[in-house]
């Protein structure tokens, strides 16, 4: 395979970056040490509140910890405790929650904690746990992440309005009904209402556990360090190329998924792990090919064929290299967004549910060589309540067409300018794989008329836009925070418009009772009757189009061990073994 002089110029790089890692340790220590190289996507901040991107929460779930987490190897998902001692106790309401932190949790090591610059450590408290979920719900902190929380603990929103005043520091001393300390190491939530997703929320990494004096101490610059608890640190940060970790001294191992089998064979975990910023996918196969990269999560449809057999298993060829292979259907849902603010697309039903009958659900997974499966709604398969129906709006070609005349543009005619109506579609990425998909779906419009402009956006540019509501149409993906449908469907609730999660800026006061309805619902049957009637509202209303839904399938090299697939894969490296 010949390699350009760009991609032999970015292998060069990384092994340069690898050698530098192992250059400031002695020889033996280099000979032992056991690094994950990997890629990444850009991560903006490390400041949790600010971690809205896959790269940024896993990024981010390495150095700070949740007050749960998931258990690595049960199915279906479970949590455990993760900061906390045992799981909360809750009471007969459902709405109070009592939590207890372990006694052996600290931050750091860090110059921020100690004296006259020397780094020093400090134990997680209540304290630190409280001012976390206020700094999430600080409005003048802008979190992507407040949805998680808001209208949910008692209090937190009056709390979030006063934060809003312009003229005035938040005040971190305010009291919040919900939120109340015991003592040092036990504290209560109260919810307004009760919740079955509550604790699923507090394993994400929006709701990870700062320190407050850190935090006050740096403000603004928080988010370009790290002083966490979790299972390492962050080492070294070059913008848009690498970051690297390394494990968080004294922090026990016991705490991660280390088996006692895992031991008696001699896996050991990894001290570094060393992540990479690759937006190009060619070069991440290549690096992956050469010895840069340890895990290709991302097979292209260039190298498909070459990689994955007829029968859906590896090609001998990668066998023949030691290559692994891990797959699964995965909690993620790609789609076309519709921004419901826009005076073109947002106020015009049948426009868009004639671009959605316009999409070739065939021809899409024809071009990606069936990594990915046929979508009908905004909620995957295997999360429970799904609705089975057929879609209504699936692609069918005439009816685009008669339903694009009733929407006013005969044959994708703009009356204002009698010409092709012409539309924007934003892309959050600018490579080869992208443009191929993008001027595909450009030629599904253009058979109903409709002039399709691409436009091409490196990630945060590309996030900014669309938090501004600035985009009128965009493709993006949603992988699930927690397995529960309103994970999904709260992409359309209309408190969480942008810069929320509700990126569509969808607005629908009948959708919204549903929502809210099957939030507090705690009788299944009649919980799950909600969530189906709301995504038969989304199927109609059609604010996205769905193009597909994920499949992971992940390449090994075979240093790796106890790597196994997961919907919510953030900080999970810790469990991860090497020989």
């Amino acid at each position: 395979m010949k390699l350009s002089t760009f991609n032999r110029f970015f292998l060069l790089s990384i092994a340069a970056v690898c050698f530098t890692a192992c250059s400031n340790n002695s020889e033996t220590d280099c000979k032992s040490i056991t690094v994950l190289r990997r890629n990444i996507d850009r991560v903006s901040s490390m400041d949790p509140i600010k971690a809205e991107s896959a790269g940024a929460n896993r990024a981010v779930a390495l150095v700070y910890e949740t007050l749960v987490e998931y258990d690595y190897f049960a199915r279906p998902y479970t949590l455990k405790p993760y900061l906390l001692k045992t799981m909360p106790e809750i009471d007969e309401t459902g709405k109070i929650y009592r939590f207890t932190l372990r006694d052996d949790i600290f931050f750091g090591p860090s110059k921020y904690l100690g004296k006259s610059g020397e780094e020093d450590v400090r134990a997680v408290t209540a304290e630190d746990v409280v001012y976390s979920l206020k700094r999430l719900a600080d409005a003048k902190l802008a979190s992507p992440g407040y949805w998680t929380i808001a209208g949910k603990i008692l209090g937190i929103d009056e709390f979030h309005k006063a934060s809003a005043q312009v003229d005035a520091p938040t005040d971190y001393n305010r009291e919040i009904a919900g939120l109340r300390i015991i003592n040092e190491k036990q504290f209560e939530i109260e919810l307004v209402n009760p919740s079955t997703e509550f604790l699923w929320i507090l394993a994400m990494p929006y709701t990870a556990v700062v320190p407050r004096d850190v935090a006050e101490q740096l403000g603004s610059e928080f988010g370009t360090i790290e002083c966490g608890s979790g299972p390492y640190t962050l080492a070294s940060w070059q913008r848009n190329y690498s970051m690297i970790f390394k494990r968080r001294p004294n922090r026990s191992e016991e705490r991660d998924a280390f088996t006692p089998e895992e031991r008696a064979e001699g896996l050991k975990s990894f001290e570094e792990i060393h992540f990479f910023v690759m937006d190009d996918a060619s070069t991440r196969w290549l690096s992956f090919l050469a010895g840069g990269l340890d895990i290709n999560q991302e097979i292209s449809r260039d190298n498909w064929d070459a990689v994955i057999a007829l029968d859906g298993g590896l090609s001998d060829e990668m066998q023949s290299h030691g290559v692994g292979l891990v797959s699964k259907d995965s909690m993620m849902v790609s789609y076309i967004a519709f921004n419901m603010d826009d005076g073109v697309v947002g106020k015009n039903k049948l426009l868009r549910q004639a671009m959605t009958c316009a999409f070739d659900a065939e021809a899409w997974i024809k071009l990606n060589k069936g990594r990915v499966a046929f979508a009908d709604g905004p909620v995957p398969p295997n999360v429970e309540a799904r609705l089975e129906e057929p879609n209504p709006l699936q692609y069918n070609l005439e009816r685009a067409k008669e339903l694009i005349t009733q929407a006013g543009y005969k044959d994708g005619i703009d009356p204002a300018t009698g010409r092709p109506l012409q539309l924007t579609l934003d892309l959050g990425r600018t490579d080869q794989e992208t443009r191929e998909s993008a001027e595909l779906i450009a030629s599904f419009m253009q058979q109903i008329g409709i002039e399709l402009n691409l436009q091409y956006n490196n990630w945060p540019l590309f996030l900014k836009k669309i938090s501004r509501r600035e985009s009128q149409l965009f493709m993006v993906a949603w992988l699930a925070d927690y397995p529960d449908a309103l994970n999904f469907l709260q992409l359309f609730y209309s408190e969480n418009a942008s810069p929320g999660p509700n990126r569509c800026n969808y607005n629908n006061p009948e959708y919204d009772k549903l929502y809210e309805a099957a939030y507090v619902e705690r009788n299944p049957e009649l919980r799950g009757k909600y969530i189906r009637e709301m995504q038969r509202i989304i199927r109609d209303e059609a604010p996205w189009i769905f193009i597909h839904y994920g499949r992971d399938n992940i390449l090994l090299k075979p240093n790796l061990e106890n790597v196994i697939p997961h919907d919510f894969p953030y900080g999970l490296e810790k469990h991860w073994r090497t020989k």
